[in-house]
């Protein structure tokens, strides 16, 4: 039997391709020619990675159906015709979450560097599996927890059976599909309702007391109501010390080598569960201290006096604490910021938002929007529903790069769910050229 992912390269079905190949299936995909950043993990786990074509769909297989791809797709077609057994992603997802106890980290933001954290430090302690939506994906059999990125975007998530539900933060996003921030709670209160064990919330959100739960809640912050309290907390530009205290008795002291305010509630959700697990802090304080962050979140490369960072932000909040953890580690450079955001919706209904966030760089850069699928009603929508109400902004393509080259002592950060880094390679190389740095 073989597994056939329609639209591999996508972040969480590239790492769900990776768990079914680790659990001994045989796996293989297809997607388009565009190169794409979850390719190198898929080609070292040996998946071979095919152009679309309705030829590739065999009797003998099981399909997972990207939620990008409609029933018009030549190979979905194809399978229909061959009445194959066809998953979504968040099924053959929900089927995995049975089979182990699974941390399901949800949010508006934060789900990503969680999970990434939480899987390296159970992975390192005591073993687990794990599905991140930076596209990476592991499990064995013998491993008990689960830790999965679980995603609210058309209410996915409740295809899941968590153990423990994280909730990080409830915010109004994926508007084409939401109809307001009641809704999303709403959504939310569903897919915490299915925790078996108990529900971990960040208690400093505006929201997350609104949920009417009928498993256990904890919460945790730096509010004093909390039950899973940081205090004495230093930020300094080498990271973020802090000690713990969990329903008034301390837990430990934990040295996190990542920067912002956010980074530490993402470290609290983690050390939650290592302590309703019984799990011994200065373990857990060990492996948080060697955490270097998840994929195309706060990567940074350092050439010449310049500092370029890539990261996965594309929402106005994760805009906003982006920049201010780049003020934290480098508090004595100038901060450029370049964003691109993606679906016309998020840009046209989030633009004062982005505006306020981008106007805490010095200054800062939009691109021409990314537009993956058709919104209705947002035909007249360009960048510069942004970039007209900029403090200091500007407009950047491939065409000008070079404007970037005038910077020194800088930190450019380059912002984006998607491609924004085909910008910042170009960036680099003719960066390189003028400081005659040969590789």
């Amino acid at each position: 039997m073989i597994y056939h992912f329609i639209g591999i390269k996508g972040t969480g079905m590239g790492a769900l391709a990776q768990i079914m190949k680790s659990l001994g299936y045989e796996v293989q995909g297809s997607d388009k020619d565009d190169h794409f950043f979850t390719e190198d993990a898929l080609i070292e786990a040996g998946i071979p990675i095919l152009s679309f074509d309705s030829n590739n769909i065999k009797e003998n297989m099981v399909i997972v159906q990207g939620n990008a791809f409609r029933n018009d797709n030549v190979e979905v077609a194809r399978a229909l015709e061959l009445n194959l057994k066809i998953y979504t992603y968040q099924e053959m997802v929900g089927r995995l979450t049975e089979m182990f106890m699974t941390i399901g980290v949800s949010g508006c933001h934060g789900k990503t560097t969680t999970t990434s954290m939480m899987a390296h430090v159970l992975k390192n302690t005591v073993g687990c599996n794990y599905l991140i939506g930076d596209g990476s994906g592991y499990a064995s059999k013998e491993n008990k927890y689960f830790c999965l990125e679980a995603c609210e975007y058309k209410r996915h998530f409740l295809a899941y059976s968590p153990y423990y539900a994280i909730i990080t933060n409830i915010e109004l996003d994926h508007i084409d599909y939401y109809k307001d921030i009641d809704d999303v709670i709403l959504a939310y209160q569903e897919y915490a309702n299915k925790a078996e064990k108990m529900v971990l919330a960040c208690g400093d959100d505006p929201y997350t007391h609104t949920l009417e739960v009928n498993p256990p809640i904890f919460y945790y912050g730096l509010n004093d109501d909390n039950d899973i309290i940081a205090k004495d907390v230093e930020y300094t530009n080498e990271g973020t010390s802090f000690d713990v205290f969990v329903e008034d008795n301390y837990y430990g002291h934990f040295d996190l080598p990542l920067y912002g305010k956010h980074m530490l509630l993402n470290a609290l959700a983690v050390i939650g569960v290592c302590y309703y697990e019984r799990m011994e802090a200065k373990d857990v304080a060990k492996y948080l201290k060697t955490f270097q962050g998840a994929k195309r979140r706060f990567k940074e490369n350092t050439i010449g006096d310049i500092v370029t960072i890539d990261d996965y932000a594309h929402h106005p909040t994760e805009v906003k604490v982006t920049i201010k953890a780049a003020r934290q580690k480098y508090p004595n450079k100038k901060i450029v910021a370049l964003l691109k955001t993606h679906t016309l919706s998020r840009t046209k209904e989030m633009a004062d938002d982005f505006v306020e966030a981008l106007n805490l760089a010095d200054c800062s850069y939009v691109t021409d929007i990314g537009v993956d699928r058709f919104e209705e009603g947002y035909d007249d929508v360009d960048y510069h529903v942004i970039l007209d109400k900029l403090d200091n902004g500007k407009y950047m393509s491939l065409d000008n790069v070079n404007d970037l080259l005038q910077y020194e002592n800088a930190v450019l950060i380059f912002m984006s769910s998607k491609d924004i880094y085909v910008i910042q390679r170009e960036y680099e190389k003719r960066l390189k050229e003028k400081l005659g740095i040969v590789e």
